[in-house]
């Protein structure tokens, strides 16, 4: 029995100080953690938006050098670095119309105008040498409207390069997406 007692005198507990401070320190953590998941659930909403921008942006330069591919021609009388005009094959029934065509039936030649501003860029099909037709948005969210890139000149274009500059999601700078491709169609003329 005095071993017994002996050995329960010798195991120690925790006093009501020790307690104390031990529950302010769990108290301070689980505060801290509070604060970082609040903080991160307040920011996801803008950082998906933000995501969505660049992966919308990736999907319209991807389009856009898609159809520079198919391009005959880079009409140089309204290119300039926020407008591209340029004649390409496309798989409607009619220019500017949105009917699709039959996968067996060959592509028209149309004109396509992609114009862009400080913050969008629009596209415009009509028929080949002619300019009018509804401008559609195909893409809202840049930084400069200086968006296309003609080489060797504007006159002369066989490859055009596309920059689309958006804001960058950490806040300073800006986030640069380009691509470019060539006219392949280019020999084949009016």
């Amino acid at each position: 029995m005095r071993r017994r007692l002996r050995r329960a005198r010798s195991e120690e507990g925790v006093t009501l100080i020790e307690l104390l401070v031990a529950s302010t320190m769990g108290v301070l953590v689980m505060g801290a953690v509070a604060m970082l998941v609040i903080t991160t659930l307040k920011d996801q909403p803008k950082i998906s938006g933000q995501a969505q921008n660049v992966t919308t942006a990736r999907w319209v330069l991807e389009r856009l050098t898609h159809e520079i591919r198919n391009g005959v021609s880079v009409d140089s009388a309204n290119s300039s670095e926020s407008q591209l005009s340029f004649q390409t094959y496309v798989r409607h029934s009619t220019c500017g119309g949105t009917a699709t065509l039959a996968s067996s039936a060959a592509a028209i030649k149309c004109q396509v105008t992609y114009t862009c501003t400080a913050t969008a860029c629009s596209r415009k099909e009509s028929a080949p040498n002619t300019f009018t037709g509804t401008a559609r948005p195909v893409f809202s969210g840049i930084d400069s409207s200086k968006v296309f890139t003609y080489v060797p000149n504007k006159s002369q274009a066989t490859y055009v390069k596309v920059t689309l500059t958006l804001p960058n999601p950490g806040g300073t700078g800006s986030l640069t997406i380009s691509d470019g491709a060539s006219l392949r169609n280019a020999t084949l003329g009016y």
